[in-house]
């Protein structure tokens, strides 16, 4: 599999979440996900796709498909130029909200993948990259 070109999502409105679902959806079941990882893949992104809109929009939704060796996979980068996050492991840790929430997003995001990576930086904004494979 030939690396392929990413699909960007810009992420300013809530139909923009809906668009960067079923882009990413679409794209894994092209790359040959079941149906239980089309949820998780499809849930992550939602989520991703929601923070920035809650938080630091505009933002994009960067998704395409990976190969690595013989793995293939998804990739999904959200990406923003907001306010950043304070204090990355504190936002990471079950529980933790800034808006009165239920404090899943990105720990439950972290559940969903294979692997999880975020860097933020105060009023510079937010990368998260996720990647999850096919089994």
């Amino acid at each position: 599999m030939a690396e392929a070109e990413p699909v960007m999502v810009p992420i300013q409105d809530e139909l923009d979440i809906v668009r960067a679902r079923q882009e990413g959806r679409q794209l894994a079941k092209d790359a040959g996900f079941g149906p239980v990882d089309l949820a998780r893949v499809a849930t992550a992104i939602s989520e991703l796709a929601r923070n920035i809109y809650n938080y630091a929009r505009p933002g994009t939704i960067e998704l395409k498909k990976i190969q690595r060796g013989s793995r293939r996979g998804i990739q999904v980068v959200a990406q923003d130029h907001g306010p950043g996050i304070d204090n990355v492991e504190e936002a990471m840790r079950d529980g933790y909200t800034t808006s009165g929430g239920l404090g899943a997003g990105l720990p439950g995001t972290r559940r969903l993948v294979d692997e999880f990576e975020i860097v933020s930086r105060r009023n510079e904004g937010t990368t998260v990259t996720v990647r999850k494979w096919l089994r």
